[in-house]
């Protein structure tokens, strides 16, 4: 959400920077945010000015009536003044009233402007439009087939995903045997991962009020994703980054505590609309999962740095697991509304030969906090918001996909490597049990 004295000031700039993510519908809200800010200030100056009278006129009225007690004529015109105070608290009232609805309409309107784009974020239409910056590791293709990853777990009889249908429908799962175990050892790693980068470990709420979420997504993204808990104020979570970012709602942090650098584990969930095509099939695009995330709260001054460290971190991850990744830049039109930049880290499928999202790297500047409240003061005392940023460690249910691919041998044994052993009681290979 952008600061409306931004909106007021920069109008133009605003337009264009919903031009250039392709959302020309947005355009007219420039101008009706502006023409209802004009009412809004225009009502609460004249209500502050009925205060000013009613404060005057009172003072007025007791003058009045302590003169009428000699002067029996002052009466009738202390009787005037009490009609004027009447007549002006009942305009008083109106403009109350119109001042609390302007702001639900302004409010409602600047939810939906994006934020500010970065001025290196790449224009583009769609993911389609995304740019590949640089890869890292060499992406292999084995001279043997690679089965699709629900027959490498069956292969070890791993997965059950008639059972979770008959249970809970599409999109779901169990998990068993070796595979369950590697399943929470790429958590645990992960987990640890980021603990040695100096982040904090954390265990959030799984449910969180509507005001945290319209705070941390917007509308589209809400109406795509959550699940509303029947007749609560409360919705899942489809990432640990919602609850950890609402964990400071309307707090004024000391600059002395920034950055806030956290790692949460969360099971997700997500509707995941929409038909979907072969390859996210599986355990690829499903309902329920397990994250750890990475989240940043600092100040705007760091959060650039932070951006490029945590893409970092999940490209070291990834490549000390033994799978090839790249770093694709997200284009102006495949950035959700509240990011000002964003890339996301590919992994390469050596049965698909090419490369499938494992991580999305987020800065969303100011956004979350404007609507959240989360600020500091500065050296000077001067209130600021904070920058939010957050990233993928790792997602086992995709994060598995690639690891097996990877990892997979031509007798379809699967390798663990070096840094993940410690997790699986020092198994250094996984063997079919078919």
């Amino acid at each position: 959400m952008l600061d409306i004295k931004f909106i007021r000031e920069n109008p133009e700039a605003v337009k264009d920077n919903i031009k250039k993510k392709f959302q020309d519908a947005k355009l007219p809200l420039v101008d009706e945010v502006i023409d209802l800010d004009a009412k809004r200030r225009s009502a609460i100056a004249e209500a502050d000015q009925l205060r000013a009278d009613r404060n005057r006129l009172s003072k007025q009225i007791g003058m009045l009536m302590g003169q009428a007690k000699k002067d029996p004529s002052k009466l009738a015109e202390a009787e005037a003044v009490k009609k004027q105070v009447t007549d002006e608290a009942a305009r008083l009232a109106e403009l109350e009233k119109l001042e609390t609805e302007l702001d639900a309409q302004l409010r409602q309107r600047l939810l939906l402007i994006p934020q500010m784009l970065d001025p290196t974020v790449p224009i583009g239409k769609d993911d389609s439009e995304n740019v590949e910056v640089q890869r890292f590791g060499e992406a292999k293709v084995p001279d043997f087939p690679i089965p699709y990853h629900t027959e490498i777990m069956e292969s070890f009889n791993g997965i059950d995903l008639d059972a979770a249908g008959r249970v809970s429908g599409s999109g779901f799962y169990y998990l068993l045997g070796d595979i369950a175990r590697l399943h929470e050892a790429v958590l645990a790693y992960g987990r640890d991962f980021m603990i040695g980068k100096g982040f904090t470990y954390c265990i959030p709420p799984f449910m969180i009020h509507g005001n945290v979420v319209e705070g941390v997504m917007s509308q589209t993204d809400m109406d795509g994703m959550m699940y509303k808990i029947e007749g609560e104020d409360l919705y899942l979570i489809g990432t640990s980054e919602h609850s950890m970012i609402g964990r400071f709602i309307d707090q004024i942090l000391p600059e002395a505590s920034l950055p806030q650098t956290l790692t949460s584990y969360s099971p997700c969930f997500r509707k995941e609309k929409g038909a979907h095509g072969i390859e996210e099939r599986g355990i690829y695009r499903i309902h329920q999962f397990e994250k750890q995330e990475m989240i940043v709260v600092c100040t705007p001054e760091e959060s650039k740095d932070w951006y490029e460290k945590l893409w970092q971190y999940s490209v070291e991850l990834f490549r000390s697991l033994d799978i090839p990744v790249r770093q694709l830049e997200c284009c102006s039109g495949d950035l959700a509304d509240l990011k000002c930049k964003s890339c996301d880290i590919e992994a390469w499928s050596p049965r698909q030969q090419k490369y499938f999202e494992v991580c999305s790297c987020s800065n969303l500047g100011d956004a979350q906090a404007r609507r959240l409240h989360i600020r500091y003061k500065d050296e000077s005392g001067k209130m600021q918001l904070c920058h939010t940023l957050n990233n993928t460690c790792v997602a086992p249910p995709r994060m598995l996909i690639a690891f097996l691919e990877n990892n997979l041998q031509p007798d379809g044994t699967v390798l663990i490597p070096e840094v993940l052993r410690p997790y699986m009681g020092g198994t250094e290979k996984l063997i079919p049990k078919k």
